[in-house]
């Protein structure tokens, strides 16, 4: 399809705010800080009783209320493993795709914001994502090739 005929198309189909991103990130538009916290650790207690170690509790990486600011690179302190789980929806609202609703605003209803878990099926860690002004810098050198 071309390409014109293909952003009409998705215009009206409401998925313009992801494409929209995706150009945005090809042409170079700046990040901005990204604002991730602990909204709670959990224990799913009928799982962990059949398949978690003994003595399984909730997450001992992350406290509720503890608060990252996400620049290019997974904040210092965040779980690796978190930051695989939630990273596409930081670096989305990072580029703007907190100016609508994600995935078509059948699932936050709040502009600019998105609820998301670890990968850990015995003890999801839960986090608030939330689009700020803040301008990200890079704050390392990048290597040359």
């Amino acid at each position: 399809m071309h390409r014109t005929r293909r952003l009409d198309h998705l215009k009206k189909c409401g998925r313009y705010d992801r494409i929209d991103v995706q150009i945005n990130i090809y042409r170079g538009v700046h990040m901005n800080k990204v604002k991730i916290t602990v909204l709670k650790t959990t224990l799913d207690r009928e799982l962990a009783a059949e398949y978690g170690a003994e003595g399984l509790g909730a997450c001992p990486m992350l406290r509720e209320g503890q608060v990252f600011y996400a620049n290019y690179a997974k904040p210092e302190g965040l779980c690796d493993e978190a930051w695989k789980a939630i990273y596409q929806y930081v670096f989305a609202l990072a580029h703007g795709a907190g100016d609508g609703l994600f995935y078509f605003g059948d699932w936050i209803r709040v502009p600019g914001v998105a609820i998301c878990s670890c990968n850990d099926g015995l003890r999801p860690v839960i986090f608030k994502l939330e689009a700020t002004d803040e301008l990200s810098k890079i704050d390392y050198t990048p290597v040359e090739r």
